[in-house]
């Protein structure tokens, strides 16, 4: 190989490192839950009639899951989770009435990336 084809050949091995550099990338990633009401390991005094949870990103709308728990193992959410109209990141479920006692939300959804991502965090109803 000559010099001169050399100095081309550089050229553009350089050039195209330089555009892959540069160039946007799509990176999916799975779903995190960013924000929940009531919050993870909050203590309130006062009952929700609802939980929610907020995701990074929007989730897939099949195959979505939010259960409120007691310490029993009762189910005390309504089966009735709701994904919003206008943020499709955020997930909502209404509840049957609250004693005092330690709760765990578990959640399941599908993120953009077509993975499944569960997880669940706890919160405490105390007596006012």
């Amino acid at each position: 190989m000559n010099n001169k084809k050399k100095q081309t050949y550089k050229r553009y091995l350089t050039l195209l490192l330089l555009s892959s550099l540069i160039a946007p990338v799509t990176v999916f990633a799975h779903a995190i839950m960013v924000r929940s009401t009531p919050e993870k390991d909050a203590v309130i005094t006062e009952a929700p009639k609802q939980v929610d949870v907020w995701f990074n990103d929007k989730v897939g709308s099949e195959h979505k899951a939010l259960a409120v728990i007691d310490d029993k193992g009762n189910r005390l959410d309504n089966e009735d989770v709701t994904q919003e109209t206008f943020d499709g990141s955020h997930l909502y479920s209404t509840l049957k009435p609250l004693v005092p006692g330690v709760y765990t939300v578990r959640y399941r959804v599908v993120s953009a990336d077509t993975h499944i991502v569960t997880g669940k965090y706890q919160f405490t109803v105390k007596a006012p």
